[in-house]
């Protein structure tokens, strides 16, 4: 693969924007992805000029592999926490909320879309991602300080992105550990009988830090591959094991499940915001929207795609939300795979999902690394290179296993890093600067007064669910766990 070097700061800051924005890796907030190009050929495909190349052109998809790449880019174990969202709001909240925000959360992607839209137009640029919007909507403020201070507005979009992919890997170990202890403790009262109705006690082994301690090594090896298209070989192989596993999960929810008549209609409102932050968590999805829409070949059709694509990963969030909480009720857990029957079939169910999480993690992994790497990378002498990104590469690891040990509960941190960064990114930013981008150009009252309460939305749902997750740590639960080999009702 092409070398490059590693130039000062400011030029290794640049280059890696650059390479981010050509390359076919831009799900930055996904929950998957899947790239098929190495990083020196994004270089490559970077003009002269410094404009941008228009994907539509050479390498371009279609409506259909789009609208793939937008319904994977958006399942993950955020998915498999609704469940418990919606045991956070209420039977009948839940479902109603996970709408609503489904409808908010693709409004503020179309935002996003006509600013950036708005920007190529004005000044003649074919492609302009995420941060440059936000940095080119606050030079068009009416405001002079929010001129003079547009730069920063890279840097926000950044940093949320940086604190969003690393929080998806700290979910990841929680998951991966969660999953394996439970497989292990479980072993030898697993059987193949799927529908007996005997309650397994759990054998105790290590706790649970143990887990992901152990998986610690194996994840630094694994980010150690910086080339995407060796990558997306373990991508593909990880969606196939994803899928597996839902359609098994589907399969056993909807058979034989509970009167509902026990479960509230709507929950206490102190656990609300729990729900907000695992909600927003798993659509948090407006990171990809641009980079999808620039490598289309006719990128006309993508607000439908958009739109229809939304309406599924919606569908899917109500339903494996509400029949998740049906099956389980009360007991259910932070990710739905820890409910599910000891059989051996459905052990495998976890250890599938488990093993495309693993691999996830570096794709997860790759956008903060290029961000962060250079900055260290190009300070040192050209022979160290390599060590020296190797090393950051592991310390940032290390950095999401730690977080991971310091809050070991997959509920809190899913509905922590949802609260925190991804509403910012699907819903404060993209709404105040539609206000920022056309305010100059005339706007009406009543699309100012939308966007407000948009924004407004996004940070009380900020505050309180960081509020809400922080008082939760504070009083962990040491409920002993048990599983019933068919249902929690029983």
């Amino acid at each position: 693969m092409l070398r490059v070097r590693y130039r000062p700061a400011w030029a290794a800051a640049t280059m890696s924007t650059q390479r981010l924005r050509n390359e076919d890796y831009h799900d930055y907030s996904s929950t998957d992805v899947s790239p098929d190009e190495s990083p020196s050929e994004g270089l490559n495909n970077f003009s002269s000029s410094g404009s941008y190349q228009r994907f539509g052109e050479s390498n371009s998809t279609t409506w259909f592999q789009t609208l793939i790449h937008l319904l994977k880019s958006n399942i993950g174990t955020g998915l498999l926490g609704l469940p418990l969202a919606v045991k956070n709001a209420g039977i009948l909240m839940g479902p109603l909320s996970l709408l609503v925000m489904g409808i908010v959360a693709v409004h503020c992607m179309g935002i996003l879309v006509k600013c950036a839209h708005h920007f190529c137009h004005r000044l003649n640029k074919s492609f302009v991602d995420y941060g440059d919007t936000v940095m080119y909507g606050l030079e068009s403020s009416p405001s002079s300080w929010l001129r003079n201070h547009a730069h920063w507005g890279r840097h926000i979009v950044d940093f949320f992105l940086i604190v969003t992919q690393l929080g998806f890997c700290c979910v990841y170990f929680v998951f991966l550990a969660e999953n394996f202890k439970q497989v292990i403790e479980a072993a030898n009262a697993t059987t193949n009988d799927c529908h007996s109705n005997e309650t397994v006690i759990l054998t105790p082994t290590m706790d649970s830090r143990l887990y992901m301690l152990t998986f610690l090594p194996f994840l630094v090896l694994l980010v150690f591959i910086r080339n995407l298209r060796v990558l997306s070989v373990f991508s593909l192989l990880a969606n196939v094991s994803m899928l597996v596993s839902l359609v098994m999960i589907y399969q056993f929810i909807v058979q034989r499940i509970p009167d509902p008549s026990r479960l509230p209609l709507v929950a206490s409102w102190k656990t609300y915001p729990l729900f907000f932050g695992t909600a927003i968590f798993a659509f948090e999805g407006i990171g990809m929207v641009l980079p999808l829409e620039n490598k289309m070949k006719d990128p006309r059709k993508f607000p439908l795609i958009l739109y229809v694509g939304m309406a599924i990963i919606t569908a899917l969030y109500i339903s494996l939300g509400s029949l998740g909480y049906l099956q389980f009720g009360a007991n259910i857990q932070g990710s739905i795979t820890l409910n599910l029957p000891n059989c051996w079939l459905y052990q495998s169910v976890k250890l599938l999902y488990s093993f495309g999480i693993f691999f996830t993690y570096a794709l997860q992994f790759y956008v903060p690394a290029e961000i962060i790497v250079p900055f260290f990378v190009s300070r040192v002498p050209e022979h160290c290179e390599l060590v020296v990104d190797l090393f950051v590469r592991t310390m940032l690891v290390c950095l999401t296993c730690i977080l991971a040990v310091l809050i070991p509960r997959l509920d809190l941190v899913i509905s922590l890093v949802g609260s925190v960064s991804s509403s910012a990114l699907a819903l404060i930013i993209p709404p105040l600067l539609e206000i920022t981008t056309y305010y100059s150009e005339g706007m009406s009252p009543l699309t100012i007064t939308k966007d407000a309460l948009i924004s407004i939305l996004g940070f009380v749902g900020f505050v309180v669910g960081t509020y809400e997750a922080l008082y939760e740590l504070m009083q962990p639960s040491d409920t002993p766990i048990f599983i019933n080999s068919t249902s929690a009702f029983l």
